[in-house]
C-alpha cells in the first residue's frame, strides 16, 4: 500500500471531551497515508474523549502546543466536542499554533464545533465554511460564510459538520497534504534561466 505522507507529522489539537471518533478517524486515515499524528494540548498527560455525551478514552498527549514547533507540521486536525471547543477556543497558545499553521498555508481541518478555535484565532473573514448547523451564526458573524455541505475547502481551511462526514472530511484532507497545502493552489513558477 502507497504512503503517500510517509515522512509528514500532523498535529492534533484538543482539550479534555473532545469528539472521540473525529480525533480517532483522521488519525487512523492518516497514519494508514504514512503520515505520523502528535496529539497537542494544553499541558502533557492524557485528555479524555466523549462519545457524544458520554466519557470515552483517555489518549496520551505528545506535547503541548507552547513547546511545539508549528514549522514542524504538514497541517493540524481541530476535533469538535462542545466543551472542548468551548475551552480551546481560549487558550491562546493554541490560537498561536493554528495562526502559525495558517501562515504557512498549511492545511487546517475542522470539524462538527472546531471552527470555535478558528473564529476566535481571526482565521474565518472570508472564507467560505461549513461546521454543525448551531455555528452558522458565529461563522457569519466573523466574516465568514456559511454553507451546509458534506466538506468544504476555502484555500487551505478544511471543514465538515459532523461524525457521519469524517470519510469525506478524511480524504480532503489527506488530498490536500498530498499536494502540501490549498487544493488548486497555484504552484510559484520556476525561475527562468538568467
Amino acid at each position: 500500500m502507497a504512503k503517500p505522507l510517509k515522512g509528514k507529522q500532523i498535529a492534533v489539537l484538543v482539550t479534555d471531551n473532545f469528539e472521540q471518533v473525529e480525533l480517532t478517524s483522521p488519525r487512523q486515515a492518516l497514519e494508514d497515508a504514512g503520515a505520523t499524528v502528535h496529539i497537542l494540548s494544553a499541558k502533557t498527560g492524557q485528555v479524555r474523549g466523549m462519545n457524544h455525551d458520554e466519557k470515552a478514552d483517555s489518549f496520551k498527549v505528545d506535547a503541548t502546543w507552547d513547546d511545539a514547533d508549528p514549522a514542524e507540521y504538514a497541517g493540524v486536525v481541530l476535533p469538535g466536542g462542545v466543551f472542548n471547543s468551548d475551552a480551546i477556543r481560549c487558550e491562546p497558545g493554541a490560537q498561536s499554533f493554528v495562526q502559525a499553521i495558517h501562515e504557512q498555508g498549511r492545511p487546517i481541518a475542522v470539524i462538527c464545533h472546531g471552527p470555535w478555535l478558528l473564529v476566535s484565532a481571526g482565521l474565518v473573514s472570508g472564507k467560505q465554511m461549513t461546521s454543525f448547523p448551531t455555528l452558522q451564526d458565529d461563522i457569519r458573524n466573523a466574516g465568514g460564510a456559511w454553507v451546509d455541505e458534506e466538506v468544504v475547502m476555502d484555500g487551505n481551511l478544511i471543514s465538515s459538520r459532523k461524525p457521519d462526514d469524517l470519510p469525506a472530511f478524511n480524504a480532503k484532507l489527506i488530498e490536500a497534504l498530498k499536494r502540501g497545502g490549498a487544493l488548486g493552489a497555484e504552484q510559484p513558477a520556476p525561475a527562468a534561466p538568467t
